[in-house]
């Protein structure tokens, strides 16, 4: 029951290409946005589509896969947890994030 607590699936498309750091202690992060989309039928019978962001971020061999086969408009599966963080700007005002961390990533469609 403990993986309920937080855990998060997305299908959608890399919104742009995958930023890749490698950390001094040999880490390696990759942080993208991701686009998931909905699809309905509003009051008069018309299909809107709402699209929605989602910042992801994954680590250490989840992160390598993204480096070598992500790129902006593919497809992916995405599991993980969300995780909320703030921290203060130069000019002190604080910003609050929240990011999906991935913990595992299923690549769909074709490489674009």
């Amino acid at each position: 029951m403990s993986k309920f607590r937080n855990h998060v699936q997305l299908i959608g498309n890399i919104g742009e290409d995958p930023k890749i750091t490698n950390l001094d202690s040999g880490k390696k992060v990759a942080r993208f946005q991701m686009a998931t989309n909905e699809r309905y039928k509003n009051a008069k019978g018309e299909t809107v589509q709402n699209t929605d962001w989602h910042t992801i971020v994954a680590w250490g061999r989840t992160a390598e896969i993204v480096e070598q086969f992500g790129a902006k408009g593919r497809e992916v599966g995405i599991t993980g947890k969300l995780k909320s963080r703030h921290f203060e700007t130069k000019e002190g005002s604080m910003r609050y994030v929240t990011e999906v961390v991935a913990n595992e990533i299923l690549l769909l469609g074709s490489r674009s």
